[in-house]
């Protein structure tokens, strides 16, 4: 598990690093200006990040199913023999599907000034540039999008039917709500990541505001790699009490 949280810690800031050094460029100096390969890489590494997420929130959710519901082969199944293989596969896989998506949005937009209505090179906002009628973009982008989060989300619903089905064969309520609250942290940080991309990219431009897409993107690119930790971290008893002094002496 620990694993997968120090990934998932480095993730999430690469994740930041991504976005926001360029944002606020732009608001301190005011040059709003971005090179092509600089919008293309920006892209790309989002799109890798992004994708890396959901496949690391998986492995996460296959890790709290072995533990809670065959823990007795904990140790035997979950080691680096295992770690390794899933995360360099995972990594491989999502920085070709981001290249893939970089390389094709190069080829379709020209070289030449664009205006970019947003506060980074977002994929819906770069499709606007390329075809003035996006819903045809839209539902290719969805089902694009559906294919490669359907597995992740497969896998955890998956596991988190075994492990609420496990939980519910367990008599003593304390030692039921001690096995839970060992997902609670993973299960928020996966209602989070989900939760705000089907806002951002599962709903139509057509039903949802630019001013609306873009404050929304904000927590998706900012806000929620900010919170993984801090998510985690509550279930730190000494976090606990550090953050208790700080109410008191507020």
């Amino acid at each position: 598990m620990y694993f997968f949280l120090c990934n998932l810690a480095v993730l999430d800031i690469f994740y930041v690093s991504t976005i926001l050094p360029k944002l606020l460029a732009i608001t301190i100096t005011g040059d709003k200006k971005i090179s092509f390969t600089g919008c293309m890489t920006q892209l790309g590494c989002f799109i890798w990040c992004s994708t890396q997420e959901l496949f690391l929130l998986a492995a996460m959710a296959c890790d709290r199913y072995i533990a809670i519901c065959i823990p007795l082969r904990y140790s035997q199944i979950m080691n680096k023999g295992l770690f390794i293989p899933i995360t360099t596969f995972s990594g491989l896989f999502c920085a070709i599907y981001s290249l893939l998506h970089a390389v094709f949005i190069s080829q379709c937009l020209f070289t030449f000034y664009k205006e970019i209505n947003h506060f980074y090179c977002d994929v819906k906002t770069l499709v606007r540039l390329i075809v003035s009628d996006t819903r045809t973009m839209e539902v290719v982008i969805f089902v694009d999008d559906a294919c490669v989060g359907f597995f992740p989300l497969l896998c955890i619903l998956m596991s988190y039917i075994f492990i609420i089905s496990t939980i519910l064969k367990i008599h003593s309520s304390t030692t039921r709500l001690k096995v839970f609250s060992t997902c609670s942290s993973h299960l928020t940080v996966v209602l989070l990541s989900y939760g705000i991309s089907l806002q951002v990219y599962a709903m139509p431009q057509s039903k949802l505001s630019l001013e609306k897409y873009k404050n929304i993107s904000i927590f998706y690119v900012a806000i929620v790699p900010m919170l993984n930790p801090l998510v985690y971290s509550l279930r730190n008893k000494d976090v606990l009490k550090a953050i208790k002094k700080l109410i008191r002496v507020i």
